[in-house]
């Protein structure tokens, strides 16, 4: 069977290595690229990938629904908070979403959806340990950071739409992946963002703002339950690979994508970066995010509530799709931000390398 397979999000970090990925495969016949940015080099070159130019919000439903696809992945997401308009940013994540929910029960062809979620929605609280594992049977629970609070109540939206669309129909199968922190060559070398692996790695250069971000972070600030988890680029793409084309119909599925295997501790993270640990409480890094945010008018996103994220550990079992689909992770979590193994690293300048394999 040949696939059409619409992927929202389709020039980010994520949605990107989806669509070179997904190419590859003999089966698939086209992908509807869905992104608001412009349409990324690379895809002009590949007669399978039709580009939609358009934000999840905007109006796009008729053009794809001409393509009839079977596979949609939901990668599109703005993660960082738009200063002053959280009501533009409610309309691009939650209505976006929506829609693209909607469409997916109202069309026959569509036979499974996969959507990205994130492990942040189970909530940095303070009573939040280190030793404390959340499966996806624990809750989301509510929370001040508007990322994490914003994908709770979008991943809430699905599963109300999908019980309604099921009393119609049942030939649909839906498939929520809740990652932890992505990392690797691609997202720390050919796609340079804001956040945390860049800021502490000191791989921020250009403008001012980065500039004394780094001189900032010329230490590790670590709080006394600062704790990590990574899961490598390349597994998240191999995962939701095997989600959309491989794993039996299954209704409605939730898996975290987390390799086993310990966290990333500050020490760690510390020696993976060469710097070394500053304690700091928990109320001085709220403080200096505060700081931060409104003297950069949000070009650093350390938003509100963002501080509770850096401050308190969620730490997750990522075993369920090992359990359930026999998948095995390429890298542990460390291995994940300290090496360059993977698919993007002939991007990486050879002095960078740091292979775990020969």
């Amino acid at each position: 069977m040949s696939h059409k397979i619409l992927i929202t999000g389709a020039a980010g970090y994520v949605g990107f290595m989806l669509v070179e990925q997904f190419s590859k495969r003999s089966d698939v016949e086209k992908i509807i690229a869905l992104d608001k940015e412009v349409m990324p080099e690379s895809f002009k070159k590949d007669p399978k990938i039709l580009y939609i130019q358009a934000n999840t919000s905007d109006e796009w439903e008729a053009k794809v629904a001409q393509q009839a696809p079977d596979i949609i992945v939901h990668a599109a997401w703005h993660i960082r908070d738009i200063y002053g308009n959280s009501s533009k940013q409610w309309k691009w994540n939650i209505a976006g979403s929506d829609k693209v929910f909607d469409f997916a029960f109202s069309q026959h062809s569509v036979q499974r959806l996969v959507y990205f979620s994130t492990v942040a929605s189970y909530a940095p609280y303070p009573e939040n340990e280190i030793s404390h594992v959340f499966t996806e049977e624990s809750p989301f629970r509510s929370s001040d950071y508007r990322y994490a609070e914003e994908k709770r109540i979008s991943e809430m939206h699905l599963e109300e739409k999908y019980k309604v669309a099921t009393a119609k129909r049942k030939d649909i199968s839906v498939f929520v992946v809740r990652p932890a922190a992505i990392s690797g060559p691609r997202g720390r070398f050919s796609r340079i963002r804001f956040g945390l692996q860049s800021a502490l790695s000191g791989q921020l250069s250009g403008s001012f703002v980065y500039r004394i971000v780094t001189l900032l972070t010329s230490f590790v600030p670590a709080t006394p339950k600062w704790a990590r988890q990574f899961v490598h680029e390349d597994d998240v793409v191999d995962i939701v690979e095997l989600l959309a084309f491989d794993a039996p119909q299954s209704g409605y599925d939730v898996f975290n994508l987390c390799p086993p295997g310990e966290p990333v501790l500050a020490k760690d993270m510390a020696q993976a970066v060469g710097k070394r640990i500053l304690p700091m409480h928990p109320l001085l890094i709220r403080f200096a995010f505060f700081l931060m945010w409104h003297l950069s008018l949000g070009k650093i996103p350390t938003t509100r509530g963002a501080w509770k994220g850096y401050s308190y550990p969620i730490i997750v079992d990522g075993s369920k799709i090992t359990k359930k689909y026999g998948y095995t992770y390429r890298m542990a979590s460390k291995d994940a931000f300290v090496y360059t193994d993977g698919r993007y690293e002939g991007a990486i300048p050879r002095m960078y390398l740091k292979r775990k394999t020969a």
